[in-house]
């Protein structure tokens, strides 16, 4: 299933920063804006490969 999320950014200095309004403690940065939708999509889904399979494990995603 593909889902989508809304990516929210700004500018620090010279970098894209970014995070994911639906997903709360994903963010990343890079110096272009493809850079940074590549990046903001790499910590999803490392977050979910190894963040939500211990979250279910222990009962909370239920």
């Amino acid at each position: 299933m593909e889902r989508h999320f809304t990516l929210e950014y700004w500018m620090d200095d010279e970098w894209y920063v970014g995070k994911l309004k639906e997903v709360p403690g994903v963010f990343s940065q890079g110096a272009t804006l493809d850079e940074l939708e590549t990046n903001i999509r790499d910590a999803y889904h490392l977050m979910v490969e190894f963040w939500l399979p211990s979250f279910v494990r222990r009962g909370r995603g239920r």
